[in-house]
């Protein structure tokens, strides 16, 4: 219940329904211990959203799994190079999906994404599916999308793959210089050593989420909110408008992303801690 909708949209366009699951209060990601209860008997997967750059809890999930017989979707788009227990984001489900859209840790020039999986199957039906159904060109045997990855993108990140590591490393120091000076006024992101987390995105919480956000921007600091809505109060899932999912609702409600881009340097963060710290 704490994402962005795309990942709901991908469940319906696929003619299933949507199950939502609230976070844990701590980590934005989906609370493992209410995974569980809902499960019923036409659940065909679980599909977990490494958010911000921090990979969901996956021991306890892939239990949940394997005792239920669920395929795992794994939704890495804000998690390149993530890691939960030394192993890497992607690698834990079935499949594990993610964007380049170019604000990514790892992004192209343009819209651009790729997905891993696990078996030569698998593999052969995405390429199929990519291509408006076609294995043999012009003749297509199951319906599909025109999702290919484009030759200039792939160039492009190509190029910057190797570079992964780097730019994780630079946001990962730029969080630390906001972990350790940070008043504690600001709930800020909690950290765990089972974790690697990779900051696509440094949120904070504040009750007065809104005013912070002006005060920033009065003082020309720029400031996102991801996300302003939670998706089942988004118009487009009116069906779903009328759940209450309070924990979801909260962090939506007091979240925001501040600077932390691999542009940015030590310095920046400095002055955006000297300005923060006297918000009252």
């Amino acid at each position: 219940s704490n994402t962005y909708i795309a990942s709901i949209l991908a469940i319906l366009h696929c003619n299933l329904v949507p199950v939502f699951v609230e976070p844990d209060i701590k980590t934005y990601n989906i609370d493992p211990k209410k995974v569980e209860e809902a499960i019923t008997p036409e659940t065909v997967a679980i599909m977990v959203v490494h958010l911000y750059g921090q990979c969901c809890e996956m021991d306890a999930i892939k239990v949940v799994a394997d005792k239920n017989q669920l395929k795992i979707i794994e939704d890495c788009a804000q998690a390149h190079g993530a890691k939960y227990k030394g192993k890497l984001a992607g690698t834990f489900g079935n499949y594990g999906c993610f964007s380049f859209y170019p604000t990514k840790n790892l992004g192209a020039l343009g819209d651009a994404g790729a997905i891993t999986c696990k078996s030569e199957e698998d593999y052969n039906k995405l390429r199929q599916l990519r291509n408006y159904g076609s294995e043999i060109k012009y003749h297509n045997g199951i319906i599909g999308y025109n999702s290919r990855l484009d030759e200039i993108q792939a160039s492009f990140l190509r190029v910057k793959l190797p570079h992964l590591n780097k730019i994780n490393d630079h946001k990962k120091s730029l969080a630390a210089i906001y972990q350790n000076n940070l008043k504690d006024a600001f709930i800020k992101p909690v950290t765990d050593k089972d974790f690697d987390n990779v900051y696509h995105i440094y949120n904070i919480r504040h009750p007065e989420r809104d005013r912070l956000k002006a005060y920033l921007s009065e003082n020309k600091i720029d400031t996102e909110i991801h996300y302003p809505v939670a998706p089942h109060k988004q118009k487009a899932l009116q069906n779903f408008n009328h759940l209450s999912y309070p924990i979801s609702e909260e962090i939506h409600s007091t979240t925001l992303s501040l600077p932390c881009s691999f542009a940015h340097t030590q310095q920046d963060i400095h002055t955006v801690i000297e300005i923060i710290n006297k918000f009252n």
